[in-house]
């Protein structure tokens, strides 16, 4: 089975596009895909998300064949802000928060100097209810966000803060982030990736990362939003939660995360509320079933997840 052209595929449109395969085994789909390799690329540069339908994924085993077959360029997630866990290679869960909560768009690893450009899931449980792993395409945010907040993104760029404790606090510690609990690997990291680092009293470590926060896509050169802003400033957390940080600590630097523009301006509620709302109008909530694998560029396309009930195993991978 040969695509000769993308106008040729059987897809249903949208986003994701889905390509629905005829209960593929893993080495059929891996010939699948690589014989068609080139046009699949071609289709997911020009919209952003595929999501293949009908491959027998049902294990962790099946989804690491599976990935491994049709690329070969795997990062850890090493210098990453989300609790997850490493399974196995370069497999890991998908983010760990409380499955009351909502998480908001983001670009893996926009923050940092190195990112995916790829993103690989696969649901080998799906959630009860809810639970969806929320897509948004990042050229049309660009087009319909506020264009002052544009120009000012552009203009200043972003600044992220971490802080990241050495085993007992909130948020992640240090040795969980870098993958390591060796002080110089994580200095040599942080030299390496232009991330402006400080070891606290308390063993903890203060992290400071630029990013223009709006960039060209690496292959399209379309403008695109490639940021967490949002999700790095405490007040998308809730009110409730928001008061109790600002209670806890006498700085917002202290908080476990916190998000300014590059220049050290501060960028407002009202502003995160109005980036979430702005972007909230572009997601779209596609419900995972079995037996599918999802590739997102990274850069196309931001992702969340929904809240949900039930049990609700997501493995993602992530590479280049």
């Amino acid at each position: 089975m040969k695509i000769n052209d993308i106008q040729d595929i059987e897809v249903k449109q949208g986003l994701p596009i889905l390509i629905e395969l005829d209960n593929f085994s893993v080495p059929r789909f891996i010939e699948y895909y690589n014989t068609n390799k080139e046009n699949i690329e071609k289709i997911l540069s020009k919209r952003g998300a595929i999501k293949f339908s009908g491959i027998a994924i049902d294990s962790l085993h099946s989804f690491q064949e599976a990935t491994n077959g049709i690329s070969d360029n795997f990062l850890d997630y090493i210098d990453g802000n989300s609790p997850r866990t490493k399974l196995q290679g370069k497999v890991y869960t998908s983010t760990e928060y409380e499955s009351s909560q909502k998480i908001t768009m983001h670009n893996e690893l926009s923050y940092s100097s190195k990112w995916p450009k790829k993103l690989y899931f696969s649901c080998i449980e799906p959630s009860i209810t809810g639970g969806e792993t929320l897509l948004a395409d990042c050229r049309t945010i660009v087009q319909n966000m506020n264009p002052s907040i544009i120009e000012e993104i552009e203009s200043r760029g972003i600044t992220y803060i971490r802080n990241l404790h050495s085993g007992q606090g909130m948020g992640p510690s240090w040795k969980d982030t870098f993958e390591t609990e060796d002080k110089n690997e994580v200095e040599q990291y942080c030299l390496t990736a232009h991330i402006k680092y400080e070891w606290l009293n308390d063993d903890s470590l203060r992290l400071y990362q630029n990013s223009k926060g709006i960039i060209k896509h690496h292959i399209t050169g379309e403008k695109v939003w490639f940021n967490q802003i949002d999700q790095f400033h405490p007040s998308h957390l809730g009110t409730e939660v928001f008061e109790t940080l600002q209670l806890l600590y006498e700085s917002p630097k202290e908080y476990p995360m916190y998000v300014t523009f590059g220049d050290g301006k501060e960028i407002h509620e009202q502003m995160i509320s109005e980036i979430i709302e702005s972007i909230e109008k572009e997601t779209l909530y596609p419900v995972w079933q079995k037996n599918e694998l999802l590739i997102l560029d990274n850069e196309l396309v931001c992702h969340g997840r929904n809240s949900y009930t039930g049990n609700r195993l997501i493995l993602v991978t992530m590479g280049n």
